[in-house]
């Protein structure tokens, strides 16, 4: 994608370009913008989730062999078993806390060193303490859980929310990006937020991208807030308005109208990318972050990255009004931590172009060896395949060899057909 321009923001009495003026100039198609109504609630780190490597220690994995409430760590924890959906076995939940460690990974032995927990962090506890603090808390229970400990990178959730501004209708055709997932939701009884069902009415939500990448959310947060039972919290933090870097009116939060939140997701191997490929434009260091305390600096870089990936276009080459507000006002908060330096953002990928592909070659067929024995049609497993990481090295490998998606997808059910005629589902 080409790279868009902001709007220019002019002052209404004077007609002068005004860096702090609401009133937005497309210079393009010569329309004018009021976004004197509205109000930037705050961006801040909505989602935290710290993974670690090591070996389960045997005492956790004996805490979990009957559900039910457990002393771990110096603190009462609920017990049980998860779905194989989540990649981990077991979970430990403290929802006073604003904790959930999911332990004990699906495809990796317990006594053998892997990626075996993986802490998800609350909005509460995010917000309660300076990512330094957050991060001994999250160490702590790795000690506790795990031998041989060490981080293995994070995810982050960055939202923001604002009132008095909504999706336009034609957001869909004007919202640019480079991710194969689009998805738009409107008028409908039940939709799957993060996991969860949340029943919406005649809500709208719009998502873009893919859950292993980088993501872009846009939901009415007041309908998803009130269907959870979490309304009362969020009503008290939208008061209590926390990003110094908005105009003072941005503070008066209307409990009768609806916030709408842009939230973008950070998979953690996108975050490993900026981690490998961003650097310090002063001294030259790399990032190189394994923790949150460790990218806490850096999650404005984030953000604004995020925001020049999803783009909202007013005509061709020009940001939406609200785009370039958000672009220029909008900064991350979080708690007790001052922004980075001067960091020039990069993401380091890792191709498929350095290697001759032998691996993924005999990995697919192996790979439709285990889908013909488990009984998984061509559609099922294709799916799965996308959803797992090491997806874009597959992708791009075939790629490569003149072969998109959908070909792969033929070349996957065909082998998978003559598998299954050649020699039985069970051999």
């Amino acid at each position: 994608m080409r790279k868009a321009v902001d709007q220019i923001r002019v002052d209404l009495q004077t007609g002068q370009e005004c860096r702090h003026s609401r009133l937005f100039f497309d210079q393009k198609s010569a329309r004018l913008t009021n976004l004197s109504g509205v109000r930037l609630l705050g961006c801040r780190v909505d989602t935290v989730r710290q993974l670690y490597r090591g070996m389960v220690r045997p005492q956790v994995l004996a805490l979990f062999e009957e559900s039910g409430l457990v002393s771990f760590a110096g603190h009462q924890w609920h017990a049980g078993r998860v779905s194989r959906d989540s990649g981990y076995q077991y979970k430990l939940q403290n929802n006073d806390l604003g904790f959930v460690l999911l332990l004990k990974n699906f495809n990796v032995k317990a006594d053998v060193i892997g990626a075996h927990l993986k802490i998800e962090v609350s909005p509460h506890a995010i917000q309660s303490c300076p990512p330094e603090v957050l991060q001994e808390w999250m160490d702590r229970f790795a000690q506790a859980a795990l031998e041989c400990v060490e981080a293995n990178q994070c995810a982050v959730h960055l939202a923001l929310d604002v009132q008095g501004w909504k999706p336009p209708k034609d957001l869909m055709d004007r919202l640019l990006c480079r991710a194969r997932t689009r998805r738009s939701i409107t008028g409908i009884n039940e939709v799957f937020y993060d996991g969860e069902a949340v029943s919406y009415g005649n809500a709208q939500s719009f998502l873009f991208g893919s859950a292993s990448g980088m993501q872009l959310a846009i939901y009415n947060k007041s309908l998803q807030a009130y269907s959870i039972d979490k309304l009362d919290y969020w009503q008290s933090v939208w008061k209590t308005m926390d990003n110094p870097f908005a105009p003072d009116d941005d503070q008066n939060y209307d409990a009768k109208a609806p916030v709408w939140r842009v939230e973008l997701r950070f998979h953690h191997s996108i975050v490993q990318q900026f981690a490998d490929g961003s650097a310090c434009m002063d001294t030259g260091a790399m990032i190189d972050s394994r923790t949150y305390k460790e990218l806490a600096p850096h999650l404005n870089g984030l953000f604004q990255y995020g925001l020049e990936s999803f783009r909202l276009c007013s005509s061709k080459g020009v940001f939406d009004a609200f785009w370039s507000l958000m672009r220029q006002d909008v900064k991350v908060s979080v708690p007790g931590v001052s922004l980075a330096g001067r960091t020039h953002y990069k993401r380091h990928y890792k191709t498929a172009q350095g290697f001759s592909g032998k691996n993924i070659d005999l990995f697919l067929g192996n790979f439709i060896s285990l889908v013909a024995r488990g009984r998984i049609g061509a559609k099922k497993a294709f799916a799965g395949l996308r959803d797992w990481e090491c997806w874009p090295l597959i992708r791009d490998h075939y790629a490569q060899k003149g072969m998109d998606e959908r070909a792969l997808y033929k070349r996957i059910k065909q082998l998978l057909e003559e598998r299954i005629i050649r020699w039985g589902r069970a051999v």
